[in-house]
This record gives structure tokens, C-alpha cells and sequence, in this order.
């Protein structure tokens, strides 16, 4: 079946930063639009990040400027450059592809990653 592996969460403190990658497998990678989700304790799960199958990018105002979403489509991987890293930043962070044309859609197992000194 599709699986999207998560990895390079971690504990960081304040001002550091962490690469995350998601490695898909069983999809042709080139037709799906990836993105980053971030779902903190007690909060809705939110959008990160997003990048088109054409490498098109969008963040959340939150992030942007901090982090950076890239893909390499040989590799079947997207990820997720995480800069000037906040408390905020704290959550449990979700790799999603979704078809470009049609509904499927999946998700990782989630990757924690903790802010804090």
C-alpha cells in the first residue's frame, strides 16, 4: 500500500533548525501535490506548507520566510527546511500527498518536533 515516511524531527532549541523529509512509496510522485500539516496539543491540525507537482510553494504566514518546502521528484521525497525555529513551532508535523487530478489523498504517521531550551 502508499506509505509516506516521515523523519528528522527532534528536540531544537529556540533559533535552530531541522530538515524534515518524507519519503513516499507505491505513488507515481511527479502527479501529487505534498505539504506539510502541523497539529500542536489541544489545536486543529494546520497547513505548513505546500508545494504543486509543478514545485509551485505556499505557507502559512506563520512560517513564511522561516521555512522552506522543496521536493525531488527522482527521490520521491519532500521536505520541509525549518529556520529560526519558535516554542510555537511545537507540534506533531504530518506529510500529505494529494492527486493533482482526483480525490486521493494520504498521510503520514507524523514526525515530532519540540521547541524549547
Amino acid at each position: 500500500q502508499v506509505q509516506l515516511v516521515e523523519s528528522g524531527g527532534g528536540l531544537v532549541q529556540p533559533g535552530g533548525s531541522l530538515r524534515l523529509s518524507c519519503v513516499a512509496s507505491r505513488i507515481i510522485f511527479s502527479f501529487y501535490a505534498m505539504a506539510w500539516y502541523r497539529q500542536a496539543p489541544g489545536k486543529q491540525r494546520e497547513l505548513v506548507a505546500h508545494i504543486s507537482s509543478g514545485s509551485s510553494t505556499n505557507y502559512a504566514d506563520s512560517v513564511r520566510g522561516r521555512f522552506t518546502i522543496s521536493r525531488d521528484n527522482a527521490k520521491n521525497t519532500v521536505y520541509l527546511q525549518m529556520d529560526s525555529l519558535k516554542p510555537e513551532d511545537t507540534a506533531v508535523y504530518y506529510c500529505n500527498a494529494a492527486a493533482r487530478n482526483g480525490p486521493l489523498e494520504y498521510w503520514g504517521q507524523g514526525t515530532q518536533v519540540t521547541v524549547s531550551s
